[in-house]
C-alpha cells in the first residue's frame, strides 16, 4: 500500500457513491447530500439499481455500468455486500474507499481484498473526511466546515463530531478532518506522512486510541514533527479505560516516552485539546519560556501564577529600566511588578498604553493579557482596541500574544474578535497558562529532538561476551538470573556489582564472611519470594561471625513458617556497600506491548508502581536523552535531586542508563532487568541487586523496538588508495562537531554542486537534521579517518527514502582536498548495497551539467545519465533488483 493511493483518498478527482439512497434518513442519501452540498468540483456518480437519479444526479445501475473508475468510492449499502462491493471496486480500477460499517469477523477478508486490487481503505466503521480546500465533504457529518491551516485525525466518531460541532460555533477552519474508524488499512503514520508534505496544512492534531504499528507511528511523527507542530491527546490512560475502548495500548507512561522523543506535545484530557485547537489555529513559535501576566484584578493574575508554577513555568523577571518606565505610566496604587495588576478600575487606554510600552520590551518571551468584566473597560471594545494596537505595532506580528477575557456572555464577542484576528484566547486564566505550557512543552520536546549528544567517557562494551553468557545460561535451562549470576553479563557494559558469593547454609555463609571481611551483607535466595524485605531476607551490617551464623538460621527458620512452598537457593553473601548519603535508586526494564522495551528509573522500595513511581523513556539511550530522563525524573519528584550529604551525579547516572540501554539493545533475549537498588554515592553508582529474566529469542533483534537502533552491521573498515585507513559507518547524532568541520573544508563550488545555492553557513538546526536521523527512512554513511589523534570525517553519502519505501535521493560529497582516492565510488557503492538490501526499488539523483566527476561516476555504476540541459540539472536513475530471499 502506498502514499499514492492517498492521492486518490484524500485528492479525489471523481467519486461513486455505492448505495445512494432519496431516503433522507440513510446513510446513501446523507453522503450524497454532503458531497454536493460541500461543493465538490468533480463527478458525483450514485450507484443504486433503484432509482434513475439520487439528489438530482444520473444514477448507474452498478459498478461495472459506470463510465470510468472513480478515484474514491463509499460504500453505504449493507455491511454484507462489502467484500463483494470491494472486488468489483478493485476489478473496475477504483484506487480508494470509504467503508462506514463493517463487523468485526469481515475485517481480515476486507484488508486482503483491499490488498489484492490495491485499493486504500479508510474505516470500516468511520465517519468519513472533510477536506473543505477542495470542497470535499465525505463524511456524515451535518456540520459544514470552514477553510483553515489545522489538520485533524481522529480514532473516534464521538470525539470527531465533538469537535466539529465547537468549531463551528468557534468558527475555526481546519485544512483536512479525517475520521479513521478502525484503521484497518489507513493509519496514523500514512496521513502524518501525507499532512507534513500537504502546503494547507500549519499544525496537526491527533486524538488516538490505539496503534497498530508503534515503529511506523514513531518514525512518521519524527519525520513530520520537524516541519510541524503536531498534538495528540491519547485516551485510555488505566487499564480499565483501555478495556472499556477494547484495545491494549500498553503502559501510558510509555506513549509519553514516544511523544516525547519523536517531538510531538501531549495534551491530558478534551478541555485541553479545544486549548490546544485554539493554540495550533494562531501559534508563533516561542523564543523561550518567560511570561508576562497583564491583568486588571489580582485575583485572576493570581490563578494565573498558580497555574503556571503547577507546570514548572517561569515568570519573566523585568528590568528595573521597565520597572521604572511602568511606574511612570501607570496611576499610583498600581505596583510594577510581574504579574502586573491594572487593577479594576483599568480603562482601555490604560491597557493601550501598557501594551505599548511592553511590545518594545525584550524581558518576557510570552505575554498574557488579562480581562475581568469591567465597567470601566468595555470586554469588546477594549478587545478592538488591543486588535489594532498589536496590528500596527512594528513587533505586534513578531510578539507571542495570549489573550484570557473571563466570563461567558459578557466576552463572547470580544473573542471571537481575537480569534478572527489570528490572537489566542481563552476563557480562563487556567486555561491561558496551560496553552503557554503547551508551547513551552513543545519547544522542549522539540529543543530535545534536535539537542547535540556528546559521546560517553569511558564506555565498556563487549557484546560478544554478553551474548556468550547468555546463550549459555539459556542452554542450561535459566530463564532467571540474580545478582551473583547476572554479574559477568552486566560487567561486560561497564556495570560495577558488589562481589556476591552462594552459601548453602549458615557456616558456609560465616566461611565467606571470613574470607571477604566485614561487615556484611545477608540476602535470601528464592525465586518464589519477589520481595525479600516481605520475610525479613535481608540482613545488612553483620559485623561477626556469630551474627552471620544467627541472621542466616533465621532468615531461613522464617522462610520456613512464612513460605512453606517457597524454594530456598542458598544465601547471598555480599560486601557492605558505603551507604552513608548514598542514593537508592531503582532502574528496570519491561516489555511494553506496543512500544517493546521501556527503560523506567525512580527510586528504591518494596512497591513498585510504574505508572505513578518512574519516569519512561525508549531505548536506544544517549547521554543527552538519558540527562533529560533524569531531570525529568527529578522535577517530577520521581527521584531526588540529592541525598542527604551530596547532590546527585546526573552525568554518572545518565552513562548508566545508557549503558542498561546498550545491554538491552544488544540482547533480545533479555526480558526484563530489575535493578534494584542502584546506589549512587557521588560519582560511584554500584548495582547492589539485580534479577534478570531470559527467553529465547529468534526473529528481528531491531523490529521489536519502537526507534532503530545504531545499525552496527553497517560498519566496515576501507583501505584507500593510498594505502590509509578508513572506517565507513552510519552518520551518528554526536557526529555534528565533526560534520561542522568537514563542510568547511569542502569549496564553495563542491557545496553548489551538491545544495544547487551558495550555502555561506550551515545553522545547528541543519546539522541535526543531518545528523540525528531515523535509519527507518534515511541513512547517512560516512567515511571518518583517524588524523593526529582525532576522528575526522572525510566523505558523506546520504539516501532518503520516500514513505513507501521504494525510491530513494541520493547525494555523496567528499572532502575537496580528498579527490582521487576513490572515496566516492566506495561510499556511492556502500550506499546502492544498503538500499538494496532495504528493499528499495530505485535510487535517484539530481546533479548539474559542470559536475563531470559525478555525471563520470554515475555512468560507471549503471545509473541512466538524463541531460535535462533547459532546467540546468542531470538526473541520475539506478533500478535497483529486489533481493533474494
Amino acid at each position: 500500500m502506498s502514499q499514492r493511493g492517498l492521492e486518490a483518498l484524500l485528492r479525489p478527482k471523481s467519486i461513486a457513491v455505492i448505495g445512494a439512497s432519496i431516503h433522507p434518513g440513510r446513510a446513501g442519501y446523507l453522503m450524497m447530500r454532503n458531497l454536493l452540498a460541500g461543493g465538490f468540483s468533480g463527478p458525483v456518480m450514485p450507484v443504486t439499481p433503484k432509482y434513475h437519479a439520487v439528489c438530482g444526479v444520473l444514477a448507474w445501475p452498478e459498478i461495472n455500468a459506470l463510465p470510468f473508475a472513480p478515484d474514491l468510492a463509499i460504500i453505504c449499502t449493507n455491511a454484507r455486500r462489502n467484500l463483494e462491493l470491494l472486488r468489483q471496486l478493485g476489478e473496475k480500477g477504483c484506487k480508494a474507499c470509504i467503508i462506514l460499517s463493517a463487523p468485526e469477523g469481515q475485517l481480515a477478508a476486507l484488508k486482503a481484498c483491499a490488498s489484492q486490487w490495491q485499493i486504500r481503505l479508510l474505516g470500516p466503521n468511520s465517519l468519513g473526511l472533510l477536506a473543505p480546500w477542495q470542497g470535499l465533504n465525505a463524511s456524515f457529518s451535518p456540520v459544514p466546515i470552514q477553510k483553515g491551516k489545522l489538520a485533524f485525525v481522529s480514532q473516534s466518531a464521538a470525539v470527531s463530531n465533538t469537535i466539529l460541532d465547537w468549531a463551528q460555533q468557534r468558527q475555526l477552519g481546519f485544512s483536512w478532518f479525517i475520521a479513521l474508524g478502525d484503521s484497518l488499512d489507513i493509519d496514523v503514520d500514512d496521513l502524518l506522512d501525507f499532512l507534513a508534505r500537504d502546503g494547507k496544512t500549519s499544525a496537526i492534531l491527533l486524538y488516538l486510541e490505539h496503534l497498530s504499528d508503534a515503529r511506523r507511528f514513531v518514525s512518521a511523527s519524527r519525520s513530520a514533527s520537524r516541519n510541524k507542530p503536531i498534538l495528540v491527546i491519547k485516551s485510555g490512560r488505566s487499564h480499565q479505560a483501555q478495556a472499556l475502548l477494547n484495545t491494549h495500548s500498553g503502559l501510558d507512561a510509555a506513549w509519553d516516552a514516544a511523544i516525547q522523543r519523536a517531538g510531538l506535545l501531549r495534551v491530558q484530557d478534551t478541555h485541553e485539546l479545544f486549548s490546544a485547537v485554539e493554540t495550533l489555529s494562531h501559534m508563533r513559535p516561542l523564543r523561550g519560556e518567560r511570561l508576562l501576566i497583564v491583568s486588571n484584578g489580582a485575583a485572576p493574575a493570581a490563578l494565573a501564577l498558580d497555574a503556571l508554577y503547577a507546570r514548572n513555568g517561569k515568570l519573566a523577571t523585568l528590568s528595573e529600566e521597565t520597572l521604572t518606565a511602568l511606574s511612570a505610566l501607570l496611576p499610583a496604587g498600581c505596583t510594577s511588578a510581574n504579574p502586573l495588576d491594572l487593577k479594576d478600575d483599568a480603562t482601555p487606554e490604560r491597557y493601550l498604553a501598557t501594551l505599548e510600552l511592553l511590545l518594545d520590551n525584550r524581558d518576557y518571551d510570552a505575554l498574557m493579557i488579562v480581562h475581568a468584566p469591567s465597567a470601566a473597560a468595555p470586554a469588546t471594545l477594549t478587545a478592538q482596541r488591543i486588535i489594532e494596537c498589536v496590528k500596527q505595532h512594528p513587533r505586534g506580528g513578531r510578539v507571542t500574544l495570549l489573550t484570557n477575557w473571563c466570563g461567558e456572555f459578557s466576552s463572547l464577542e470580544a473573542r471571537r474578535a481575537f480569534s478572527d484576528a489570528g490572537i489566542p484566547t481563552y476563557r480562563t486564566p487556567e486555561g491561558t497558562v496551560t496553552a503557554f505550557m503547551h508551547m513551552v512543552e513543545y519547544r522542549r520536546n522539540q529543543k530535545q529532538l534536535r539537542e547535540t549528544p556528546a559521546l560517553p567517557v569511558n564506555l565498556t562494551q563487549d557484546t560478544a561476551h554478553a551474548h556468550q553468557l547468555i546463550r549459555q545460561a539459556l542452554h542450561e535451562g535459566a530463564t532467571t538470573l540474580d545478582t551473583h549470576e547476572v554479574q559477568a553479563i552486566l560487567q561486560a557494559y561497564g556495570l560495577a556489582t558488589l562481589p556476591t558469593w552462594i552459601a548453602g547454609d549458615s557456616a558456609e555463609a560465616v566461611h565467606i564472611a571470613t574470607q571477604i571481611g566485614y561487615p556484611v551483607a545477608l540476602k535470601l535466595r528464592s525465586p518464589d519470594i519477589p520481595h525479600k524485605s516481605e520475610v525479613q531476607g535481608v540482613m545488612l551490617y553483620l559485623r561477626t561471625p556469630a551474627e552471620v551464623q544467627q541472621a542466616a538460621d533465621a532468615i531461613v527458620d522464617r522462610v520456613k513458617q512464612t513460605w512453606p512452598q517457597a524454594r530456598i537457593h542458598g544465601l547471598l553473601v555480599q560486601s557492605m556497600a558505603n551507604r552513608a548519603g548514598a542514593q537508592e535508586l531503582r532502574v528496570v526494564v519491561e516489555q511494553d506491548p506496543l512500544f517493546g522495551p521501556v527503560i523506567m528509573l525512580g527510586e528504591g522500595g518494596i512497591e513498585w508502581q510504574a505508572d505513578k513511581q518512574a519516569v519512561v523513556a525508549l531505548p536506544p539511550l544517549n547521554m543527552t536523552l538519558a540527562r533529560y530522563l533524569v531531570i525529568q525524573a527529578i522535577k517530577s519528584g520521581k527521584i531526588r535531586g540529592r541525598s542527604a550529604l551530596r547532590p546527585l551525579d546526573i552525568a554518572g547516572i545518565s552513562q548508566v542508563l545508557v549503558q542498561v540501554s546498550n545491554l538491552i539493545v544488544d540482547c533480545p533475549e533479555i526480558t526484563r532487568l530489575d535493578i534494584h537498588p542502584l546506589l549512587a554515592s557521588g560519582s560511584e553508582f554500584t548495582l547492589l541487586d539485580v534479577t534478570l529474566a531470559l527467553a529465547p529469542f529468534n526473529g528481528d533483534n531491531q523490529a521489536r523496538l519502537a526507534i532503530r537502533p545504531y545499525p552496527h552491521a553497517l560498519e566496515e573498515k576501507v583501505v584507500m588508495k593510498d594505502g590509509e585507513h578508513c572506517l565507513f559507518r552510519p552518520i551518528l547524532p554526536e557526529d555534528e562537531p565533526l560534520l561542522q568541520r568537514f563542510i568547511a573544508q569542502v569549496t564553495k563550488e563542491d557545496l553548489y554542486y551538491r545544495y544547487f545555492s551558495e550555502i555561506n553557513e550551515f545553522t545547528h538546526d541543519d546539522l541535526a537534521n543531518m545528523t540525528q536521523i531515523d535509519y527507518d527512512r534515511e541513512m547517512a554513511i560516512v567515511a571518518v579517518r583517524e588524523h593526529g589523534g582525532e576522528p575526522e570525517i572525510i566523505g558523506v553519502t546520504r539516501a532518503i527514502s520516500d514513505a513507501d519505501n521504494i525510491d530513494a535521493e541520493f547525494s555523496v560529497l567528499v572532502r575537496s582536498d580528498l579527490k582521487g582516492l576513490g572515496l566516492g565510488r566506495r561510499l556511492l557503492e556502500k550506499m546502492i548495497a544498503y538500499t538494496h538490501d532495504h528493499g528499495l526499488q530505485q535510487l535517484n539523483g539530481i546533479t548539474m551539467p559542470g559536475n563531470r566527476g559525478m555525471i563520470a561516476l554515475a555512468r560507471k555504476l549503471g545509473f541512466r545519465v538524463d541531460m535535462q540541459l533547459e532546467d540546468d540539472i542531470v538526473s541520475l536513475a539506478l533500478p535497483l533488483k529486489p533481493p533474494i530471499n
